[in-house]
């Protein structure tokens, strides 16, 4: 059983993901702001993090708290992060996997909502083993 953390502000969204996740047999907290994820990160660190892109308050507060996860210097810079956003439907830019990248996206895969909760599954099952998601 591996700790996930899912941060998006969309409570009914990330409630029905940690359903499905807690059915697959992992433990997860949401946390429904981005600002204050990387302190309760830090208090409970995560095996795996799921991150939206937009948020209310910061269209680009996911992108953001990617970056500042990579530069912590300790434990949390090497979690794994998968986006899971529908980004591309507010601003059809065509972000995806394509751009991940060690500085601008710093992520370890990418997901677009609405995402079937089985790939989803397949795609955490996978990144926690270290394999190519």
């Amino acid at each position: 059983m591996a700790h996930l953390m899912i941060v998006d502000d969309d409570e009914d969204f990330a409630t029905a993901v940690a359903t499905a996740l807690t059915s697959a047999g992992h433990e997860v907290d949401i946390c429904l702001e981005a600002k204050g994820a990387i302190q309760k990160m830090a208090e409970a660190r995560p095996d795996l993090l799921i991150l939206d892109v937009v948020f209310p308050d910061n269209s680009a507060a996911g992108f953001e708290l990617a970056r500042a996860i990579r530069q912590n210097t300790d434990e949390l810079g090497s979690t794994p992060i998968l986006m899971l956003t529908a980004v591309n439907e507010k601003f059809p830019l065509g972000f995806g996997a394509r751009d991940i990248d060690d500085n601008w996206l710093p992520i370890s895969a990418f997901l677009e909502k609405p995402v079937d909760l089985v790939t989803l599954c397949n795609r955490v099952a996978a990144l926690l083993k270290g394999e190519e998601a």
